[in-house]
């Protein structure tokens, strides 16, 4: 698809907003929300084409790679660290993919990674900033 913007590299956590209502709404553990909360996470991007290595990198060393083509179907890991097949899609220059009870689209605004999460009416939003 064409318009796809560059996503490749390292960014850091900067702000979220809705957290503690959103990990509820999808059942986290409440251990798992604690770890989560202000966690300061490192996602790296490389993005080839159409090609997509995303990995999240969790203080303590815990590390979550998710590879993907836009528009086929690839295995995939949640927060909580279940797999699921899904298709990431290109809607609009944001990248969608449909988690089990969740729908998370991401973007690159004003430089920065905005990732959106929406389960049931809930929206959560972590913005991080480009660091390499």
């Amino acid at each position: 698809p064409k318009g796809i913007m560059a996503f490749t590299g390292k960014y850091e956590f900067e702000s979220d907003e809705n957290y503690d209502a959103f990990v509820q709404k999808i059942g986290l553990s409440s251990d798992k929300v604690e770890l989560g909360r202000n966690c300061k996470i490192v996602t790296e991007v490389v993005q080839n084409g159409n090609n997509f290595t995303w990995t999240q990198h969790f203080p303590g060393g815990h590390s979550t790679t998710n590879t993907f083509t836009v528009g086929q179907e690839a295995e995939m890991e949640t927060i909580g660290g279940k797999k699921f097949k899904a298709t990431v899609k290109l809607e609009d220059g944001k990248l969608v993919a449909d988690f089990p009870n969740y729908r998370h689209t991401s973007e690159i605004s004003g430089g920065k990674l905005v990732e959106t999460s929406t389960c049931a009416g809930v929206v959560y939003k972590r913005t991080s900033k480009k660091t390499a």
